[in-house]
């Protein structure tokens, strides 16, 4: 940082510890705005950023929230990419958001946003979900939480885990598997079986330290350990379904959605994700759907219904599918 821009920030942070909040945001924004013009990115990324800790650490969230998003934008105009030092300034603003601030919302999914288009992961980079969807689940903001952990690090499991654990506890004891599911399928959703698997046993972990008395079976063999619940038929169905999808046997995954039927049907929520679930890992296409008049019609008349409308591709994923080992 040169000496003139120290003395620029300098300027601009004075404004904010004599209470000219407005005025240090307002300042901010013109001079940022002028080295912008000129691309000087490193002079207005390091305004930018210091003002808006000054601003947020002075629990100033609309103005210090104001200048991360247009600290964010420069990110977008020069194309940086998410490395670790532009990671880490967007964090460390990030960790000085109140919970409560509106702009916070915006600042994270432009976050994602930036790190999505400029960065090597589609969905945007893993260290930035995981610590968004960290500060969701210390919330108990339990659905911004899973849409983030599910993206995260190896460390989000831990977190995710927790989090379903903690939502589990307010209801009923036969609920478990519905509450660990909402870890282990959307792991599975993105190709990453390493997690989903973590994820199901810091679940179960949590579940029998916390109830002594619950009926635990230990079955093993050459290739895998599992954990059997009497009393919990679906968490014992995750189980199998990891240990399937492990595999990669589609022959395992029928029987088990045959011996579970009734209990799946229950839960009432799972055919999607499970359908899913056959396509992606065992290549069993989903049941096509449309209008069956329709369908009807068009194969006595060689219409478009005579082939049905065209799915989605689902990506193929083969176990044991290495490639989630590069997810964090």
């Amino acid at each position: 940082m040169s000496a003139k821009i120290e003395k620029i920030i300098v300027r601009l942070q004075q404004k904010t510890t004599e209470g000219q909040y407005y005025e240090a945001q307002q300042q901010t924004r013109v001079v940022a705005a002028r080295y912008i013009k000129q691309e000087n990115w490193d002079a207005a990324i390091d305004i930018l950023y210091n003002v808006a800790q000054s601003l947020l650490k002075a629990e100033q969230g609309g103005s210090g929230g104001d200048l991360s998003l247009m600290l964010l934008d420069v990110y977008k105009q020069a194309q940086l990419k998410p490395d670790a030092a532009n990671k880490g300034k967007l964090l460390t603003l990030l960790r000085l958001f109140d919970s409560e601030e509106p702009t916070r919302k915006k600042f994270i999914t432009d976050m994602i946003v930036w790190s999505a288009k400029c960065g090597d992961y589609p969905a945007g980079e893993p260290e930035l979900h995981h610590v968004a969807g960290s500060l969701y689940a210390e919330e108990h903001e339990a659905y911004e939480a899973e849409r983030h952990l599910a993206l995260g690090t190896k460390d989000s499991p831990e977190v995710f885990a927790k989090l379903e654990y903690e939502w589990y506890t307010q209801d009923d004891s036969h609920t478990a598997a519905l509450y660990a599911a909402r870890a282990v399928f959307p792991y599975l959703l993105t190709g990453n079986i390493r997690d989903a698997s973590k994820s199901l046993r810091l679940f179960t972990s949590r579940l029998t330290e916390a109830n002594k008395n619950l009926g635990v079976q230990d079955v093993s063999s050459t290739s895998s350990d599992l954990r059997i619940y009497p009393s919990l038929p679906l968490l014992n169905f995750l189980g199998l379904l990891l240990l399937a999808v492990q595999k990669g046997s589609a022959d395992l995954f029928r029987q088990l959605k045959s011996k579970y039927a009734s209990h799946i049907k229950e839960a009432g929520i799972w055919d999607e994700a499970l359908t899913t679930v056959a396509e992606m890992y065992f290549g069993i296409q989903r049941p096509r759907q449309g209008n069956p008049l329709f369908d009807m019609m068009g194969s006595m008349f060689g219409g478009p219904g005579a082939a049905g409308p065209k799915q989605p591709q689902t990506r193929r994923v083969e176990a044991p599918a290495p490639a989630a080992e590069g997810l964090d």
